[in-house]
């Protein structure tokens, strides 16, 4: 296995940022056939994530550039908003892992180093088309979460429309 690490990104990583976006954008607008997201700007880019400011100038917002054995391999981005309108401590806004690394451990590894030193209630919200990312997910609930407090749903509403999974970190 790799070493996998998270290294908390500052303003100076925006445009690696803005880059690595580009890449995760294009991975999801697989997602968002048929609906009027994910189209290319005349310059050939997908629009830039327009809350990423947000995670140098908020509190309660976290930004990591994903890091395999020291070559940049993706982002995680953490905050506090909870796409079930319900009280949370944490929730992983944003993950993205470059093809390369996936299924070899490298997400897990990711997540589990996002999630594990951040005791409290945590949510993350899986759109409805992305089928893998919710065995992902799922899956990082069962190891990370406290046992009996792990609770899947399915959302359909103004603020979300896939799973929400909500557990508690000890």
């Amino acid at each position: 296995m790799p070493n996998v690490e998270l290294e908390p990104a500052g303003p100076k990583a925006r445009a690696t940022l803005d880059a690595l976006f580009q890449l995760y954008t294009h991975d999801f607008s697989d997602h968002w056939a048929g609906t009027d997201r994910g189209e290319l700007q005349e310059d050939g880019r997908f629009p830039n994530y327009p809350y990423l400011d947000s995670y140098w100038s908020e509190p309660n917002r976290w930004c990591y550039l994903v890091r395999v054995d020291g070559h940049l391999a993706g982002f995680v981005l953490i905050n506090d908003v909870a796409h079930s309108g319900r009280p949370v401590d944490f929730s992983v806004a944003e993950f993205f892992v470059v093809r390369k690394h996936r299924r070899g451990g490298v997400g897990k590894a990711a997540a589990r180093a996002a999630i594990a030193g951040r005791p409290g209630q945590w949510e993350l919200a899986v759109a409805r088309r992305n089928v893998g990312a919710q065995a992902f997910w799922r899956g990082v609930a069962d190891e990370l979460g406290v046992p009996g407090t792990i609770e899947a749903r399915d959302h359909d509403d103004d603020l979300w429309n896939g799973l929400i999974l909500r557990f508690m970190v000890a």
